[in-house]
């Protein structure tokens, strides 16, 4: 990979043997957008329809892997977090599993006072630190991004204060590195040297990844958020002004009258929002909801908190009777006691 950024970017005219043979890391990225090999001459562009992988945002990542310009409008956020997803599960169920197998085979543990037995229990405590690292983003960041993807903002969580704790687990693998040249007494071998080498090949890897999320994901978490809270800003005040005026009536489209105030809280949920109502209103659970709606549990609940917020209705039988009223689902769909 080359190390000083250039002012050129990839093109989507280009062909993806072309991006592969400027850079070979990008092997990479292809494996964590899901694209297979075996694309023969074809463009960058003509894969990603193939593939149904926005262009813009395979590009972004690959310009930026190779050190080229990028800018942050061009992810479509959704796509740049399966990537992080897949680049999670490659490292821990892949990458490190792989490592330690060869490290178990090159280096002597029948010892617990060896040397060598540290550098695996080195190592142990290293594949622990970054699991419990991806799986706190698999479980706390990526649901709160898909809510927001969803037009919900949590406002017990941002981004910018996760930020501020994202470490680089990179780094220790050099250490590690280095332990082994430096300390391990034994002989050294073709499989120990391939260790280092995967090793090595990792931490670069790693960092990449991390500077992915620094760099990419999270200003792109940062812009959606400032969207929805200028979203959410004119709704208050659409609301405080509405209030003056909270005796008028309008009609609805059978000509009965609707409390002007019904109707700006059913304009204030989205389509999202309107369709948990209703399943809300159906008896379902939140795990049944996060279920049928492909969504996780953590996501539901936040919908749930901002629904009863925007409508003022904290109770299952008070969104029932709102859904019904408001025409969202017909009595007919209500189960009975």
């Amino acid at each position: 990979m080359t190390t000083d950024k250039t002012d050129r970017k990839y093109s989507p005219s280009q062909t993806m043997r072309a991006l592969i043979s400027d850079n070979s890391l990008l092997l990479m990225v292809l494996s964590r957008f899901g694209i297979p090999l075996g694309f023969g001459d074809k463009t960058v562009e003509d894969i990603c329809k193939e593939q149904d992988i926005d262009c813009r945002t395979f590009l972004t990542v690959a310009d930026y892997i190779s050190h080229h310009p990028y800018t942050h409008d061009d992810i479509e956020l959704g796509q740049l977090m399966d990537y992080l997803k897949k680049a999670h599960n490659y490292f821990l169920e892949f990458q490190l599993p792989m490592i330690r197998r060869k490290l178990l085979e090159a280096i002597d543990i029948s010892s617990v006072d060896s040397i060598g037995f540290l550098i695996l229990r080195f190592y142990d405590d290293y594949a622990t630190e970054v699991r419990s690292h991806m799986e706190t983003e698999n479980d706390h960041v990526f649901p709160y991004v898909d809510a927001l993807l969803d037009g919900t903002l949590d406002k017990g969580f941002s981004i910018k204060s996760y930020a501020k704790g994202h470490i680089h687990i990179a780094p220790k693998l050099q250490e590690l590195k280095d332990l082994i040249v430096r300390y391990y007494p034994e002989n050294s071998c073709d499989l120990l040297t391939s260790a280092l080498f995967d090793i090595m090949t990792c931490e670069q890897d790693l960092h990449s990844h991390c500077m992915v999320e620094d760099e990419l994901f999270i200003p792109a978490v940062r812009q959606l958020e400032e969207k929805l809270e200028k979203v959410e800003s004119a709704s208050r005040q659409d609301k405080a002004t509405s209030m003056n005026d909270c005796d008028n009536t309008t009609e609805d489209d059978n000509g009965d009258n609707v409390q002007s105030t019904d109707i700006e809280k059913l304009n204030s949920l989205s389509d999202r929002e309107k369709e948990i109502v209703c399943l809300i209103a159906k008896g379902m659970t939140n795990k049944e909801i996060a279920s049928q709606l492909y969504l996780s549990v953590h996501t539901v609940a936040t919908h749930r908190r901002n629904i009863c917020g925007k409508l003022q209705i904290h109770s299952p039988a008070g969104l029932t009777i709102f859904a019904i009223v408001n025409g969202l689902l017909p009595m007919s769909e209500i189960p009975r006691l």
